[in-house]
Formats: C-alpha cells, sequence, structure tokens
C-alpha cells in the first residue's frame, strides 16, 4: 500500500507525442513544446507512472535482481495507462537487448512487459522483429546528445522480418522512456522497414520541461 501511494500515476490529458501530462485539457492530439521542437520518429508515446524513488524502485527490482513478480503489476498498469494505442497496435515489439547482454542477464525485461502486455489485451507479441547490433554502452549517466549518438545505428530490422513489418502498425515497449533515443531509433529502422506507424509504450516517463 505504502508503495502503491507513492507512485505518480499518468491520466489524460498528456502530450500526444511524448506522453507527459499537461496541466490543462488542450484537446485531442495537442503535443508539448519539446514535441514541436523535437519531434519524435515514433507516432505517439505513453506511460503508466512517472519516474521517481518508487518506480525506479519497481523497475531495478526486474532489470537487475530478478524480481519477475512484478511484471504482472507493471504490465496491466501499462495496458490501462496505454489503451488507446494498445487499440490500434498490430504487433508488440520489445525492445531489444544485444545478445551479449541478454547472455549475461539471462532475460529482456522490456520483452516480458511486452509478453504481459500482449496476453493481458490479446494483441500478438514478436521479440525478434528488432534486432540491437551493438553492445552499446549504458544509457544511465548520458546527457540527451550523447544518447542520441550511443545508439545511432545500433538496431536493425533482419530481412527475413521485413514481410512481419510491412503495412503494420507497431507497438514498442520498453521499461523506462527517458531522452527517448532508443525508442527513436527503434522506431526509425521499423518505419524504414515499411511499418505504417509506431507507437511507444512504457511503465515509467521520465519529466522533462515543456
Amino acid at each position: 500500500d505504502a508503495c502503491w501511494a507513492e507512485l505518480e500515476m499518468i491520466s489524460q490529458p498528456v502530450c500526444d507525442a511524448y506522453g507527459t501530462p499537461f496541466v490543462f485539457d488542450e484537446g485531442d492530439g495537442a503535443v508539448s513544446a519539446r514535441a514541436i521542437a523535437n519531434p519524435p520518429a515514433w507516432n505517439r508515446a505513453r506511460g503508466a507512472v512517472m519516474f521517481n524513488d518508487c518506480s525506479q524502485k519497481l523497475v531495478h527490482a526486474l532489470k537487475y535482481r530478478d524480481r519477475h513478480e512484478v511484471v504482472g503489476a507493471m504490465a496491466r498498469m501499462m495496458v490501462h495507462a496505454g489503451r488507446d494505442v494498445i487499440s490500434q497496435a498490430d504487433v508488440i515489439v520489445p525492445v531489444p537487448l544485444h545478445r551479449w547482454r541478454l547472455w549475461s542477464r539471462r532475460y529482456n525485461q522490456a520483452a516480458l512487459l511486452a509478453g504481459g502486455i500482449g496476453a493481458l489485451a490479446g494483441v500478438n507479441t514478436q521479440a525478434d522483429l528488432v534486432n540491437r547490433l551493438r553492445n552499446t554502452r549504458s544509457q544511465v549517466g548520458l546527457g540527451e546528445g550523447q544518447r542520441s549518438r550511443n545508439v545511432k545505428g545500433a538496431f536493425s530490422v533482419p530481412e527475413a522480418r521485413v514481410p512481419g513489418i510491412l503495412g503494420q502498425r507497431v507497438l514498442l515497449v520498453d521499461d523506462v522512456l527517458t531522452s527517448g533515443a532508443t525508442a527513436n531509433e527503434c522506431a526509425r529502422v521499423l518505419k524504414q522497414a515499411g511499418a505504417v506507424h509506431v507507437d511507444v509504450l512504457v511503465f515509467a516517463l521520465v519529466s522533462h520541461a515543456g
């Protein structure tokens, strides 16, 4: 109960592009100053909660301490927050890990969340539509520009998977959206491969002014 009370749930109205909450309802499809100045490669993003000490503990418990029991609760919150983007998705795709990081961690937390969301919402989930080509350094501690450079060219869609993306509306799933650099690069390669629409759904959004 104490943990639940500390979570900052996100509810409408939000920026249509970044999913960050507005103080006032600015109408359907309204976007923030950040989205106008720096439009993302994806179409819409949604998050269940704001990133704070409490949500960080949940994310880190899943990501670094094998606490897979939190997946169900996180996925349910994400389904609730992302109803609009889930309802229009043809396929759910998790942000991939590089094979060496996957080997060392033994699981991809984004894939666990994507699978949970897909099972709850009845949407096909495919974990192999995007590959991570380079084992990039952790984004933690990097500035926005450094994050973009770090992941530039780090993802691709395997040629054999292109037919599964052509003309599809893709929902990209991850645990946290910070600068958006990773999701942006994934959305870019998905659209290059023929996806007609890419939305992003995360558990936690890091606050940005504007």
